[in-house]
């Protein structure tokens, strides 16, 4: 398999196996003009197996949805074959990127609210900021 070089983009690697597509349609890259690589399933010394993700683009990516999806993410930002590496973090706030399952809140009853969750440990447990209903 070959997949060409990437001069100026990203790498998301580390992803953990199975959430490659999850990354994919939560970043919107479905609607890029752009190259974009999605690798399944890749041997990995450190996770055994892995997804990786390259978009020969620069993008505004958002690390926030990245770090609410799998904060073992490494993001590989590359100009001009140069890479940088950054880290993710668990947000301590996410907005609009997932949806409230209470159908009682005001989130989902109401058009101009949106969906906002909070960190509420360093486990990962996102609650919504209206109802306190734990993100899925």
């Amino acid at each position: 398999m070959k997949i060409d070089e990437i001069e100026n983009g990203y790498v998301l690697d580390h992803i953990t196996a199975g959430n490659g597509m999850r990354v994919y349609e939560a970043l919107g890259l479905d609607r890029l003009n752009c190259q974009v690589a999605i690798i399944q399933n890749a041997k990995s010394k450190k996770l055994g197996v892995k997804d990786i993700i390259k978009v020969n683009e620069l993008i505004d990516l958002n690390l926030d949805v990245l770090g609410f999806i799998d904060p073992n993410i490494t993001v590989n930002v590359i100009k001009n074959s140069v890479a940088e590496k950054k880290k993710l973090t668990l947000p301590k706030r996410i907005v609009n990127v997932v949806k409230c399952s209470n159908p009682r809140c005001i989130s989902n009853v109401e058009d101009a609210v949106d969906y906002e969750f909070v960190l509420t440990d360093n486990k990962g447990t996102y609650r919504c900021i209206y109802c306190e209903t734990k993100a899925n």
